[in-house]
């Protein structure tokens, strides 16, 4: 595991991509789909029973394109409890998905997201409530 925090009953599918693992944790049962790239220069903590859907991607790390030195920022990422990453959606450095929140295939979360929200678009935006039975 190279350090990484893995839970019990987790489940990663082939071709993950982890640049480090040692800043990464993961919960108890939480699922990590086909081709999903997580570029932790920061921390990445992911939630019990959270699901990070194929082609997925983490990223923690950007430039600050306003300086001539285009500085490195990097900040962690957190998926909290049930939250879901649909297929091929982005999440940003900084953010927090809350707490069994989606965010929708193919959709860019720059900023945190609502617990218990569907949220879609580039950048995510809050669509409606999701109701978990």
């Amino acid at each position: 595991m190279f350090g990484a925090s893995v839970g019990k009953g987790v489940v990663i599918k082939p071709s993950v991509q982890i640049k480090y693992p040692w800043k990464l944790s993961i919960g108890d049962y939480a699922w990590i789909g086909e081709h999903v790239w997580i570029d932790n220069l920061d921390q990445v903590t992911i939630g019990d029973h959270a699901c990070i859907s194929q082609g997925a991607m983490f990223l923690t790390g950007n430039h600050d394109y306003s300086k001539s030195s285009f500085d490195l920022i990097v900040k962690p990422i957190t998926v909290e409890e049930g939250a879901w990453i649909g297929a091929k959606a982005t999440v940003t450095q900084g953010v927090v998905i809350g707490s069994h929140s989606l965010l929708t295939v193919g959709s860019i979360a720059s900023k945190d997201l609502p617990r218990y929200s569907i949220c879609k678009g580039n950048p995510a935006e809050k669509i409606k409530e999701r109701v978990v039975e």
